[in-house]
């Protein structure tokens, strides 16, 4: 059998394996668009709007209902216990299994980069709006 040492570090995937696993894997909706989100904002119970742009970005201006998580401390907020990051951020932390736990930033880089980040603690309906809150303000007139 052969094995994929270009990709997989650990040698522990087959090629032939390693090619249905990432076709799966690329099925996985990771990215939300405006429409998508503007129907969950301030409707969707569920929704966990994370805003990764700095303090002072969000200062400016802010998708409603979202929650300032800049992208350098996404990681340990995730990692806290739910005691503590409920009273720090003043909501539940969202469970693995969330199914509408969005990041965004100002153009959609720093949204992807916590996106991949939640998917890589176990995050598994973690998904990015990628047209952020650039496109946000324009759509909404602000």
């Amino acid at each position: 059998m052969q094995y994929c040492y270009t990709v997989c570090e650990c040698h522990c995937i087959p090629i032939s394996n390693f090619h249905s696993t990432t076709r799966m894997a690329n099925t996985v909706t990771k990215e939300i668009s405006y429409e998508e989100l503007k129907a969950l904002v301030g409707k969707s119970p569920k929704l966990i709007l994370i805003d990764v742009r700095s303090e002072e970005e969000v200062a400016k201006g802010h998708i409603p209902g979202s929650i300032n998580i800049p992208l350098s401390t996404v990681e340990g907020a995730l990692k806290m216990d739910p005691d503590e990051f409920k009273v720090r951020y003043g909501v539940t932390k969202p469970q693995l299994d969330a199914p509408e736990l969005v990041f965004h930033c100002q153009i959609g880089k720093r949204g992807a980069m916590a996106t991949t980040k939640a998917h890589e603690l176990g995050y598994v309906n973690a998904r990015n709006y990628a047209g952020a809150y650039s496109e946000w303000s324009k759509k909404e007139g602000k």
